[in-house]
């Protein structure tokens, strides 16, 4: 089984950092491209691939081509330059961005909850083996280096002693560092599933266990498409809100459709689904309670330097999406 990694998928990518997965759809009225941040998440990309291998894009009327992205600043790009109708991210993005100035803000719920997991060396058997041992995370500062610092303060740890946080980048560079033994586990999506199969680490928690109100991943659109392309949206819309639909009443079936687009076994797939599956969203809408508390979060870790009007970040003109 192989791992599509972000560096070999976007190899000889367009300057914006976009590859092109899927062609248009033929005989479609309006033409759209839905941008995610990151290939390689079940949750995240699952619902895009979906949509088109069961046509759902093109009954409503839009031929629909899907942009995978090097990461959330090149789907930003992308999104702003009116290359990309709808970015699909990690929720992150829209309060960093946001306070950036960025004018773009949150349509839908993509993903409720949190479905980061915690991803341990295979020897390791309760997270209470981790204390004087490293973890991998993205970057420092990241979601990842956040949610590994409050998985230290819950077991009442110090994260500046009691455990080494380390910034390695992507998910090569953290199986590298497990399999040399540098580090004992590391934070990353529902991708951990494939990782487990592979025999390279095993997933020991989802870490919703240390963030109670999160919302995991979101749907966001700049601020000009939605005055003018708002029906577009719409469309767009339904037809990734029916494939997560399906995503959740028949994960078997769809297991094979999006694992040959994400290079994956279909027991991968289930694996992440096993994962990601429950918070799958039925309608995007969007719990504001949850957004304040990343919002506080952020500010508490230094992510974002100022405390905005959460009604900055979103609309609700788009939910609850209506099938």
């Amino acid at each position: 089984m192989s791992v599509i990694t972000r560096r070999r998928f976007v190899a000889g990518a367009a300057a914006a950092g976009a590859a092109p997965v899927l062609a248009p759809t033929a005989g479609a009225q309006t033409s759209v491209k839905i941008g995610t941040a990151v290939l390689g998440d079940y949750s995240l990309a699952g619902p895009v691939i979906v949509a088109l291998e069961r046509g759902l894009f093109k009954s409503e009327g839009l031929a629909a081509e899907f942009v995978p992205f090097r990461g959330g600043p090149d789907l930003l790009k992308a999104v702003m330059a009116g290359e990309c109708l709808i970015g699909i991210t990690g929720s992150s993005d829209i309060l960093v961005f946001r306070e950036a100035g960025s004018p773009i803000k949150m349509i839908a719920t993509h993903t409720e909850g949190n479905h980061f997991t915690l991803n341990v060396a295979p020897e390791i058997q309760r997270i209470v083996d981790l204390k004087g041992k490293a973890i991998g995370v993205t970057r420092a500062g990241a979601t990842t280096w956040v949610f590994a610092r409050m998985l230290a303060k819950r077991e009442g740890w110090d994260p500046d002693k009691d455990v080494q946080i380390v910034a390695l980048g992507g998910l090569d560079a953290q199986l590298a560092a497990m399999a040399r033994k540098e580090i004992a586990a590391y934070v990353w999506g529902d991708g951990g599933a494939v990782t487990e199969l592979q025999g390279k680490s095993k997933v020991l928690l989802r870490l919703d266990a240390v963030t109670p109100k999160w919302i995991s991943q979101i749907q966001y659109a700049s601020e000009d498409a939605i005055k003018k392309q708002a029906d577009a949206i719409r469309k767009s819309q339904r037809a990734l809100f029916g494939a997560l639909k399906l995503m959740r009443d028949k994960p078997g079936e769809i297991a094979e459709v999006v694992g040959k687009k994400l290079g994956w076994s279909a027991e991968a797939v289930l694996g992440a689904h096993k994962i990601s599956g429950p918070l799958l969203p039925v309608d995007g809408r969007i719990n504001v309670d949850a957004l304040g508390a990343m919002q506080d979060t952020f500010l508490e870790h230094g992510l974002i330097k100022r405390k905005l009007p959460l009604d900055e970040h979103y609309t609700r003109d788009f939910t609850p999406v209506k099938l």
